[in-house]
């Protein structure tokens, strides 16, 4: 492996150190032809990253895992994961390398990881390489999603590999370089748990707690309030996910992570029509995660982060079972809690009104109302100007008579403005986008982050970044981009 000039970055291998147990030390394939795709300038200056050198060919071979720092220590991290609620113990970074982690001046810890970068001793058959389509998807959804105010993973460069990847067809391929708070995991704790080893697991939830709760270290039950931390965000996370009707598709417990944030942007999608059943992933047949799912999901693999922490919790199983399932019922009034003061904001109130939210729900499900561009013409109705949103229903009895009784609520426009996007990654932009990308033309691609960085802030010339999909879109699904 080639070290890097003294004069570009420090990475710090924390986790490598940590918890050798969990993690394989591992290389990054060289790529023939390095290509910039997409670089995150703004990111790269928040993580003291100079652009400029980022997009020399050191930089690209930086971003690519080609060249590596002294000190750090590139890995690939091991963890399980229950798969549409069956189990694998060993799943693991099977295309990814944890390259290690940049250290901010504030004291701030985040890892710097890539996805594509070749086969692994988890890639499980897979030739561990990854599509430029699918790693410009997750720059695009993620950087939509940090702009949205949702914690998310965030992608800082996609690089291209002047390598095709076979699939269906062959394809270029490319490897995203993306940020985090940390990759650990769900499954990263159900892998520990599963190598029967109480002196590891405790090192894991201890590296956890010192990484991202350092308040649980000086509770009386640590590993409890570690439990009941992860629970809080996770449930303040999906409820904003939903939201602004984003689907995760692939709500596994390994792409459930302790921070809090989201990760792994696989067949996930923003929901147009408003329906709770709503699926775009091509493998979810049963409607696993579908958008009205997430929560329930959310608290199924709580349970499993839970079971595997069972041991920290007491001496005594079924008093340590008491205790997690205790700790695991706070989860639903916690979702609750965000959930409805979310939707009565988007809908103009600072207080809860359950009936006129249900019944709102009941509306745009029935009359097939598209989820984003509603709320925004909503609030023009709150100005006088009633037809946008009136407009939209064929039912217009049923929907006149649920605005009168908003409409004595006294709901506030502006409000409403600054909690509901205009713009989101729209699903058939988004294939519009990838698929000039894949055929070399990244304008669109550049277009539609320019859309979605600013999703609140209506802009003359982005009008098509706010329409609903076309009619002869069809039927959207998405797929794992693996």
């Amino acid at each position: 492996m080639t070290s890097a000039p003294e004069t570009t970055v420090v990475l710090e291998a924390g986790f490598a150190r940590a918890l050798p147990e969990l993690a394989v030390e591992w290389r990054a394939a060289a790529a023939p032809e390095p290509a910039l795709l997409a670089l995150n300038e703004a990111l790269a200056s928040e993580l003291g990253l100079d652009a400029g050198w980022l997009r020399t060919s050191d930089g690209l071979a930086f971003l690519l895992g080609n060249v590596v720092p002294d000190g750090a220590i590139p890995v690939a991290q091991g963890y399980a994961g229950h798969q549409f609620g069956n189990y694998s113990p060993r799943l693991g970074d099977g295309r990814a390398l944890l390259l290690g982690e940049l250290v901010g001046s504030d004291g701030t810890r985040r890892d710097l990881h890539l996805k594509g970068s070749g086969a692994t001793p988890f890639s499980r058959g897979g030739d561990g390489f990854a599509a430029a389509g699918p790693m410009l998807r997750e720059y695009v959804i993620s950087e939509a999603m940090h702009a949205l105010g949702i914690p998310t993973t965030r992608a800082l460069a996609v690089v291209a590999t002047g390598q095709p990847v076979y699939r269906d067809q062959p394809l270029p391929g490319a490897v995203l370089a993306r940020v985090a708070a940390s990759h650990l995991r769900v499954g990263t704790f159900q892998y520990a748990a599963n190598l029967e080893s109480p002196d590891l697991l405790r090192r894991l939830a201890d590296y956890a707690i010192a990484r991202h709760y350092p308040a649980a270290a000086g509770a009386e039950q640590p590993y409890l309030a570690l439990f009941e931390a992860v629970a809080q965000r996770q449930a303040s996370l999906i409820a904003h996910w939903m939201l602004v009707g984003f689907i995760h598709g692939v709500m596994n417990t390994d792409n459930m992570t302790i921070s809090g944030e989201t990760i792994d942007y696989g067949p996930c999608a923003f929901m147009d029509v408003f329906d709770p059943a709503t699926v775009f992933s091509s493998i979810d047949h049963g409607g696993r995660y579908a958008y009205g799912n997430q929560p329930a999901i959310a608290a199924w693999n709580l349970a499993r982060f839970a079971e595997a922490l069972l041991p920290l919790l007491a001496d005594d199983q079924d008093r340590a079972i008491a205790v997690a399932t205790e700790a695991l019922n706070g989860f639903g009034p916690a979702f609750s809690h965000v959930w409805s003061a979310g939707l009565a904001a988007k809908i103009g109130l600072t207080e809860p009104a359950e009936d006129v939210v249900d019944d709102l729900l009941e509306l745009l499900r029935d009359n097939h109302i598209d989820f984003t561009s509603f709320f925004r013409a909503l609030a023009r109705h709150a100005r006088g100007d009633r037809e946008p949103a009136r407009g939209l229903f064929p039912d217009l009895a049923r929907f006149d008579s649920w605005a009168a009784r908003w409409s004595a609520l006294e709901p506030d426009a502006d409000l409403m403005d600054r909690v509901n996007p205009v713009y989101v990654p729209r699903n058939h932009l988004v294939e519009e986008a990838l698929t000039a990308a894949t055929d070399g033309d990244l304008a669109p691609v550049t277009r539609l982050l320019a859309a979605v960085s600013q999703p609140f802030d209506e802009r003359p010339g982005f009008e098509r970044y706010a329409e609903p999909a076309p009619d002869d879109f069809g039927r959207y699904q998405t797929f794992c981009g693996t």
